[in-house]
């Protein structure tokens, strides 16, 4: 299977914290980049973190000093650990990974998409 698989959703209050884990499990080129989306109700489908396949990071401004995101190459699987969750952070989360060398930070620069697991958090 290549399209990625999430785990980790549920409900917090704010302030709380939530770890997503994503696996990757098709052939090393289709995960060169791997990336965190959100969706929030009635909102476009936004970039949260990108790792390259060397562990280079990109992370979303609103997210900043809040979300760690890393990749294990060994077991295909991505990271995305939530602290200081905000109302505003609740969102289906997605995995996306893609064959290119140079990680882009848009939807359409990922083949390859999980079914996304559910955020919420509450005031």
């Amino acid at each position: 299977q290549v399209d990625p698989v999430e785990s980790g959703g549920g409900s917090v209050q704010a302030g709380g914290s939530l770890t997503l884990s994503c696996v990757a499990s098709g052939p090393d080129y289709s995960r060169r980049c791997m990336a965190w989306f959100r969706q929030g109700p009635q909102s476009e489908r936004e970039v949260v973190a990108v790792v390259d396949a060397d562990g280079r990071t990109t992370l979303a401004d609103s997210v900043k000093g809040r979300f760690t995101t890393f990749r294990d190459n060994f077991k295909a699987t991505l990271v995305l650990q939530m602290t200081g969750l905000k109302p505003t952070d609740t969102a289906i989360y997605f995995c996306a990974t893609d064959t290119r060398y140079v990680c882009g930070m848009g939807v359409r620069d990922y083949l390859y998409w999980g079914d996304g697991t559910q955020v919420t958090v509450s005031s």
